[in-house]
Order: structure tokens, then C-alpha cells, then sequence
């Protein structure tokens, strides 16, 4: 049953998912900022879950595709517990997670909350701490002020919002500091031609990653996406080779 459906969280809130049930670990993807399971990626995660009768979830975070709610009030906090919730209610046994950008962000929490329950990661153009590097002096500050800034959006017509009650919370979960406990395998993909996530942020998180299982992979052509048929291919392989499909 892949259709779209939805999970009503404790305090109320509905995000929308979607679920394949099969063998082994399920995987998890978990969209961009602003993003949502309906993207190239997702979908080919997904579709390849079901090829290879593998359990998979995709998500929306709240007020986010199909996600009812206010995009304002949404946190990487809230996102991890309502992403949490939904596993604890749809995944038994071990949980692979998938995540694109911030969802490279929000992985790492997460998995740090699932503890043994994690079985390996896998970041496309991971963005922990973006917050911090992400912004200059002066948005911070106005940031810091209650102010929602708004930059250029290179993938649509309307101009990108930050919410200070997000960039506030965002800050608060840096990882970036000190060293990530996270010891299952990681694989890390990045293009060195993105022009929003630098690739070096995947070597400084390989480098704070407990982990003595990690691989960065950089694809010299490849933008921020990383959704041409090539890098999906990428991803794809990537995933079929963790260790726990072996």
C-alpha cells in the first residue's frame, strides 16, 4: 500500500506519508527544506524499495506537501518528533534513513534518537548546522530580532523564507561542534558543483562522525540536487551496498 496516507500525531497534527512493506531494514528519506516525497529522489528510493521488495517510508514534514499546517511554525524539533512518532508506529527493527539536504540535518538527530535501532545513513549533500554557516552577520542578527528573512530560490518563482522561531531552534541542535556518537555506516554524497551546500561540510561531518564506517563520495558535476538520472543511479547503488544488505 503506497498511497498516501495519514498519521495523526499527539498534539493533533497530520503528516502525510507513505509506506512499502517487505524484508529487512526500512529505509527512511527524508525531503529538503522546503521540500516533500513527491521529489525525483524519494520517488526513486521508494520505487527501487519496491523492485527489491524492501520495507521503505516517505514523509512530509508538517505544513510541507501534503502535510496540512503553517510552514511558519515548523522546527527541525518538531519534525524530528513527528518523525520519530510515525516510525515507532510504522517501522519494526532496524531503520536505514535517507536524508537530502536538511533532511541530512534532521537524520543525524534522529538517529542519535534511535540509537541500536539504526542500521546506517545515507546523506545527499548533508547540511547540519546550516543555520550557522548558512547566513550572513546580518541575517543572523535580524534573525535574532524575530525577523523572517527571505533569499532568491534558484528551483521556483517565490523567494525562500527562514522563520526565526526555525533559525532559533536550528540553532540549538548544531552538531558541527564536537564529535557526532553515531557508529553504523554512513555513506555521504555530494556535488562539488552545488552551489548551496558547500561539499566540504560532508568532509567536516564525516570527520565529527563517530563512525569508523564512512565513505564521502564527491561527483564533480553534479549541483545541489543531485537528481540527474547519473546521481540517482549513484544513490541508488550506494544504498544497495551498505553492509546491511549484504
Amino acid at each position: 500500500m503506497t498511497d498516501i496516507q495519514f498519521h495523526t500525531l499527539p498534539g493533533g497534527r497530520r503528516i502525510a506519508f507513505r509506506h512499502a512493506e517487505g524484508t529487512g531494514p526500512t529505509l527512511v528519506f527524508l525531503p529538503g527544506y522546503m521540500s516533500d516525497m513527491a521529489g525525483s529522489k524519494a520517488e526513486a528510493v521508494l520505487d527501487w524499495t519496491l523492485e527489491a521488495g524492501r520495507n521503505c517510508l516517505l514523509l512530509d514534514y508538517s505544513g510541507c506537501g501534503s502535510s496540512p499546517g503553517d510552514f511558519a511554525d515548523g522546527t527541525l524539533s518538531l519534525w524530528r518528533d513527528d518523525i520519530l512518532d510515525l516510525i515507532g508506529i510504522k517501522c519494526s527493527g532496524p531503520v536505514i534513513l535517507v536524508g537530502s539536504s536538511m533532511g541530512g540535518w534532521l537524520m543525524l538527530l534522529i538517529g542519535l534518537a534511535l540509537e541500536d535501532r539504526l542500521a546506517g545513513l545515507v546523506g545527499i549533500a548533508s547540511a547540519p548546522d546550516f543555520s550557522d554557516w548558512g547566513y550572513s552577520e546580518e541575517q543572523k542578527a535580524r534573525l535574532e530580532r524575530g525577523e523572517t528573512i527571505h533569499e532568491p530560490n534558484p528551483y521556483g518563482p517565490e523567494p525562500t523564507p527562514t522563520h526565526a522561531k526555525f533559525w532559533h531552534d536550528a540553532q540549538s541542535n548544531r552538531l558541527l561542534t564536537g564529535e557526532i556518537p553515531i557508529t553504523c555506516p554512513v555513506r555521504l554524497l555530494h556535488g562539488q558543483s552545488d552551489g548551496d551546500v558547500p561539499w566540504e561540510v560532508s568532509l567536516r561531518l564525516a570527520e565529527q562522525l563517530r563512525s569508523d564506517d564512512i565513505q564521502v563520495t564527491l561527483v564533480k558535476s553534479a549541483d545541489h540536487r543531485m537528481s540527474r538520472d547519473e546521481d540517482i543511479a549513484l544513490l541508488l547503488g550506494t544504498i544497495a551496498r551498505l553492509p546491511v544488505f549484504a
